[in-house]
């Protein structure tokens, strides 16, 4: 276990990784890496056949620099200190105060890796793991990093829990959502997120203690101490859980379910209204009534006029 101090002169008591764990995750890092460096040369040699002897020299030893070096640091930096013969044994390199290793980190340790594991056969590296405390090889020394274990075997995790149970969720729910969570800094929140999320790499006294301190600084700001014989790192889950809540209701305009604890009443719908007829607002239009037909006069044939028997009419 590491003794190692943070800024905040609280020690973190990382489970570290020892010698076997180590070298049986640095063995399968170099077997997958000379693996591939075998494959791609031969099949670049392949099929690039008419380079000469310099080229030929020139682009083993690129490949060689590259699976090497270049691809442990790249996978390293990226996965944020877990190459795969660690991510296999649940292993990860972090800072020396407990933070995540960067680039520059992981080059130191793969360059010092070249002299100390491949060209000294890792003599230098068993030595150093042996010598230290924390298991650490020349390349953490040098780097300022160190391995630990991310995994705890079944039946020895001692850490604190960091999920509460839905029940004491809705137990604790109409305490939790009259508090006044504004007092409390983005620091102290941090710190909380960060002693949660790293519980399983604590050691259980340790973490006890941390979660203690931490409790009883969110506690002051809230004003709400921590409930008799409720464990101090559910406690802080509990209050993060409901600032995350909380935020996620002004994210989402508060078109989300009630607060912990609190449960909708259940109402029977309304009855539904009972239709009648409604009159209509203008004078409905009585249907026409049948007319008797006009009486017709029988129109009158039109008399000739007279004539005579002189072929010419008289004049009128």
């Amino acid at each position: 276990m590491s003794d190692l101090v943070t800024g905040e002169a609280v020690v973190l008591g990382l489970r570290t990784a020892k010698l076997p764990s180590r070298a049986l995750a640095v063995l399968l890092d170099l077997l997958v890496e000379f693996t591939a460096f075998f494959l791609t040369t031969l099949l670049l040699m392949t099929s690039l056949s008419d380079l000469d002897g310099a080229a030929a020299a020139a682009l083993v030893i690129c490949l060689l620099v590259f699976f090497l070096v270049a691809l442990p640091v790249l996978v390293e930096t990226l996965s944020h200190g877990r190459s795969l013969g660690k991510a296999a044994l649940g292993l990860r390199v972090v800072r020396v105060d407990g933070g995540p290793a960067s680039f520059r980190h992981a080059l130191v340790r793969a360059l010092v890796g070249v002299f100390e594991i491949i060209m000294l056969t890792g003599v230098p590296a068993v030595i150093s793991s042996l010598v230290s405390a924390d298991g650490r090889r020349l390349g953490d020394v040098f780097a300022g990093t160190l391995v630990v274990r991310e995994r705890v075997p079944a039946g020895r995790s001692d850490g604190p829990p960091t999920t509460p149970p839905p029940q004491v969720m809705h137990a604790l729910g109409s305490e939790l959502v009259r508090l006044d969570l504004s007092a409390v800094p983005e620091g102290l929140w941090l710190a909380v997120r960060q002693l949660l999320g790293r519980s399983d790499q604590l050691d259980g006294q340790v973490a006890f203690a941390m979660a203690q301190r931490l409790a009883g600084d969110v506690a002051q700001r809230v004003g709400w101490p921590v409930p008799a014989g409720l464990h101090p790192a559910m406690y802080l889950s509990a209050v993060l859980t409901e600032r995350q809540r909380r935020d996620w209701l002004r994210a989402t305009d508060g078109r989300t379910a009630p607060g912990y604890g609190t449960a909708p009443a259940y109402s029977a719908p309304p009855p539904a209204p009972q239709v009648s007829p409604v009159s209509p607002a203008w004078p409905t239009p009585a249907p026409p009534t049948p007319s008797a037909p006009a009486p017709t006069t029988p129109s009158t044939p039109a008399t000739p006029p007279a004539s005579n028997d002189g072929g010419f009419a008289l004049p009128g």
